[in-house]
């Protein structure tokens, strides 16, 4: 059989999974992802928390202790997703160990309410920094204007950052800026550079989602030959821009003192329109030094029938420009697209984090009942007992 993920690992792309949960924890499936599909890295956000928490009874027993001890709901689910996170870097260690701290990461996000709030977000990296305490952790940190500072900050404290929710090449042009500050000041504050790790997730299938809504609107025939074509054409002419970055006298006396260089991630690798191919968004965004973070249904689909063509980016970036230029052409307004993105990606992490804390301030009301009642079995044997008392 062709071991297509292998060849996908070998054309340079690092193959990591957009999911986590405590039922694929605790039953192995996520170190078997590890050892049989070439996956090297796991990313989460809060939707796939609101998720798990919401389908599994694996978290009761940790809930019913919280209740106990009276915590916050904030802080409930602080601890029971870095529960998480902290065992799932422990089943990454041996990618962490083997590829010299590339990979083998996992991502945890600050509380995306914190999106426009530099300082507030700075704290919340460090205090998960702290609590899961393992070297192959990523801090998620929003690509908004707060953000940036931020990201520049937290790198600067020795912490290792994913920055998310990148959309627009001028956005990612000022991460790259961010990245590259924060390790000079990690430098100059006496952090071991080779120990300091990121990637800049920078989302594809969305950009078709509004754009090809946009096109349909539009209706013309122009309009309507260009759909699905968008978020590729910008994920390539991302990737240029990481090699100019990364080719750069300026990055160049970072990697002599040790640094890695910040990847591209390719986020958001889910096909949300049937037309498309279902790895469209793997297969042609190939490139060495890339990561594309997938749901699982994606990584076995390409594992089935995904075709690694070699390099499908580079020299790609003149086609690249003409779409975007052809997209202007019949009135679709990029810039307002990418803000467009931005904006509602905020918000939907705000949802959904939302969502998370309503269902873990229920499962600790839940859990307080419960826990303040005799256990319904050792009631069943009191009563058992005591009949068995007085048939003696």
């Amino acid at each position: 059989m062709t071991d297509r993920l292998g060849e996908l690992s070998a054309a340079g792309v690092a193959v990591w999974l957009d999911d986590l949960s405590r039922v694929r924890l605790s039953s192995g499936g996520l170190d078997q992802l590890r050892r049989e599909k070439h996956m090297v890295g796991v990313t989460t956000n809060p939707t796939i928390f609101a998720k798990a928490l919401s389908d599994a009874d694996e978290y009761n027993w940790q809930l019913r202790d919280l209740a106990v001890r009276g915590v916050s709901v904030e802080e409930a689910v602080r601890m029971l997703t870095t529960y998480d996170v902290r065992w799932a870097t422990d089943v990454m260690r041996p990618a962490y160990d083997s590829s010299a701290g590339v990979d083998g990461r996992v991502s945890i996000e600050v509380d995306p309410r914190l999106a426009y709030e530099t300082e507030k977000t700075v704290a919340e990296a460090k205090s998960l920094w702290w609590l899961v305490d393992r070297p192959n952790l990523y801090i998620k940190i929003p690509a908004t204007e707060a953000g940036l500072p931020a990201i520049t900050a937290t790198l600067a404290e020795g912490i290792s950052v994913n920055v998310t929710l990148i959309f627009g090449l001028d956005r990612y042009s000022q991460v790259m800026e961010a990245f590259l500050a924060g390790l000079e000041q990690a430098k100059a504050n006496g952090h071991d550079l080779t120990k300091i790790g990121s990637v800049a997730s920078f989302f594809v299938s969305r950009v078709d989602s509004e754009v090809d809504k946009r096109l349909e609107k539009i209706g013309s025939a122009e309009a309507k030959a260009l759909k699905g074509k968008a978020a590729v054409a910008n994920a390539q002419l991302a990737y240029e821009r990481y090699t100019e970055v990364f080719s750069s006298d300026r990055w160049q006396a970072l990697a002599d003192a040790g640094a890695h260089p910040q990847r591209p991630l390719w986020a958001s690798t889910s096909t949300k329109n049937p037309d498309y191919r279902d790895v469209i968004y793997v297969e042609e965004l190939v490139a060495p030094g890339t990561v594309n973070t997938m749901p699982e249904a994606v990584i076995h689909a390409y594992a089935d029938h995904g075709e690694t063509r070699g390099d499908t980016i580079t020299g790609s970036f003149d086609a690249a420009r003409k779409v975007l230029g052809d997209l202007i052409g019949v009135g679709v307004d990029f810039d307002d697209v990418i803000n467009t993105l931005e904006r509602e990606g905020v918000e939907k992490f705000e949802a959904s984090w939302e969502e998370l804390l309503d269902g873990v301030r229920k499962s600790l009301e839940a859990a307080a009942k419960g826990a303040s009642q005799p256990n319904a079995a050792a009631q069943d044997n009191a009563q058992a007992a005591q009949q068995a008392g007085g048939n003696a």
